[in-house]
């Protein structure tokens, strides 16, 4: 089942609430991503994509939203 996510910090939530087990790379970057209200680089959106699909948490992660839009 894809799951939607409003934003990168709910995709990155999910996978840190999926019960995955993560290296301590992947743990900080989805932190950083639940955390961060500004938009991601599209070389974040891809790593954070291949995270959500490593984990099988499949998701549709939302494109970089436009600086200054909030979300």
């Amino acid at each position: 089942m894809t799951h939607e996510f409003a934003n990168h910090r709910e995709a990155a939530m999910a996978v840190l609430t999926s019960g995955a087990v993560l290296s301590r790379k992947e743990g900080q970057f989805l932190g950083g991503c639940a955390f961060d209200f500004g938009p991601l680089t599209e070389k974040q959106i891809r790593w954070l994509s291949i995270l959500l699909d490593r984990h099988a948490v499949r998701a549709a992660v939302p494109a970089a939203v436009p600086s200054g839009a909030v979300h």
